[in-house]
């Protein structure tokens, strides 16, 4: 197999050909030492760490720099840089780079649980626009031009805007390259959160990335589109209004100092990957992608629902919540993305021409599953309505606030009208319910009723068992 094209991975498979002898760490000492299984293992005789010849991603002059120089000019960026602790650094680092405290911050709604964790870290003040929603999808989807627009009015001394594009179902909406330009003209900057993203730069049938429309800074899980590992993403810079350098510092203070090779290896080969994506594997996948719909729309009572990234593709049982239909895939050994009261959601992998994918056995393990539903589940026919909230709204409360109030847990049937102490956030998506510091309303209740009877997954202060959530106990609204 030729390296070439991955300086970092080439460079790393040479080393291990001189056969180094290790007095340096990890500790596993290149795997001898590891009680993992062979097939683990393995992978750990290149896991190195910053010696002579293999460089030091904070300080990048050497293969490193020459395989972010190469996803710098695949994505035609003033700087680009592997992130090796998930989008979650990227999230916290360009908002670090673009606020201070007490900053307001308009941020889409529906954003990342690493959103508002970096905007309460720096202690921000998010203002909060309500997102379209997606009849399509059923799903939250993006924001408007005319609500950005409304925030920046109402708010003129705002910071950044952030959004999230794609969402996580796929949706993209018509305005971006707008509000962009909108924000640009009051010198706003825009942070973008592109983690399902990274793939866009193939181009079309995929949706134009945020970077081509003009945004700031551009986060990439590399790892949920790309063929990268876990966590491995990318980080983009192109703008006259964010710092590079200051992106650089806090990368720096914010990532491990003992970076993985492993991971930066396959953020080298993700970038060669989307790289080498000819128009023969476009039109390859799509063939496939074709074939793989029109065979799943033969099963009875099941559909199909697409967005605007072909990647994405939502699965529907009639008369049968997500939920329900997770449990009977999950029994054929098929593992989807998410699932929530009225789909699962699949993420297709992004084969090239030449791969191999057994559709027919797939589709054979979904209908079988989808029979199962009908013998041995009970029929639930779940509505859950999108919350309706304000359109451009604020938190009451922000971290540094809240610290002068006691908090405990209630049951949430009590809750309506206090102030949530901590995040409610389902998981997967990880798109927070309730955000630290919002007002509780019946219908922030009434959906978390209907999820967790319909046992989904959350992560934050939620008691599920005895139904209790944190809240502020010595607040009064006025």
């Amino acid at each position: 197999m030729e390296y070439i094209n991955r300086p970092l991975v080439q460079r790393l498979v040479e080393f291990k050909q001189e056969k180094p002898v290790s007095f340096h760490v990890p500790g596993h000492k290149y795997g001898e030492l590891s009680g993992l299984p062979q097939s683990l293992r393995s992978a750990l005789s290149f896991d190195f760490t910053e010696l002579s010849g293999l460089d030091d991603l904070h300080q990048p002059e050497d293969v490193i720099a020459k395989a972010q120089d190469k996803l710098m000019k695949l994505y035609n960026t003033d700087a680009s840089f592997f992130l090796v602790n998930g989008s979650t650094v990227g999230n916290l680092a360009m908002i670090y780079a673009t606020c201070r405290a007490g900053d307001t911050v308009i941020v889409q709604r529906n954003a990342h649980k690493s959103v508002f964790n970096a905007l309460e870290l720096v202690d921000a003040r998010p203002v909060l626009i309500a997102p379209n929603w997606d009849e399509e999808t059923a799903s939250a989807s993006t924001v408007s031009a005319g609500q950005v627009r409304q925030a920046l009015e109402q708010y003129p001394n705002a910071k950044a805007v952030i959004l999230t594009y794609p969402t996580y179902y796929g949706t993209t909406g018509e305005d971006l390259k707008e509000i962009i330009a909108m924000c640009h003209k009051q010198d706003v900057p825009v942070l973008v959160d592109e983690a399902h993203g990274a793939h866009f730069v193939i181009g079309n049938p995929f949706p134009t990335s945020a970077l081509a429309l003009g945004a700031d800074v551009v986060v990439h899980s590399a790892h949920k589109t790309l063929p990268a590992m876990t966590m491995a993403s990318f980080l983009h810079v192109k703008s006259t209004f964010v710092s590079k350098e200051r992106i650089s510092k806090y990368l720096q203070m914010l990532q491990s100092s003992s970076p993985s090779y492993l991971l930066m290896a396959s953020l080298d080969d993700a970038r060669a990957y989307a790289e080498s994506f000819t128009r023969e594997d476009v039109k390859s996948f799509l063939n496939r992608r074709e074939n793989f719909i029109n065979r799943l729309n033969r099963i009875a009572s099941f559909q199909v629902v697409e967005s605007n990234d072909p990647l994405k593709l939502m699965g529907r049982v009639e008369n049968y919540t997500g939920f329900q239909f997770l449990k009977a895939l999950e029994m054929e050994n098929i593992f989807v993305e998410l699932a929530d009261p009225y789909q699962v959601l699949f993420i297709l992998p992004l084969l090239k021409k030449g791969q191999t994918y057994d559709i027919e056995t797939i589709c054979n393990k979904i209908e079988r599953a989808v029979n199962w539903l009908h013998i041995h589940e009970e029929k639930k026919n779940v509505i859950t309505p999108p919350i309706t909230v304000n359109q451009i709204s604020e938190l009451c409360y922000n971290r540094s606030e809240l610290e002068q109030f006691q908090v405990d847990w209630v049951h949430y049937d009590q809750t309506v009208g206090m102030i949530a102490a901590a995040p409610i956030i389902p998981y997967p998506p990880g798109i927070p319910l309730l955000l630290t510091g919002e007002r509780i309303t019946k219908e922030h209740v009434e959906l978390l009723t209907t999820l967790t009877t319909l046992k989904a997954s959350f992560q934050g202060a939620i008691r599920i068992e005895e139904k209790q959530i944190l809240v502020v106990m010595n607040e009064v609204e006025e």
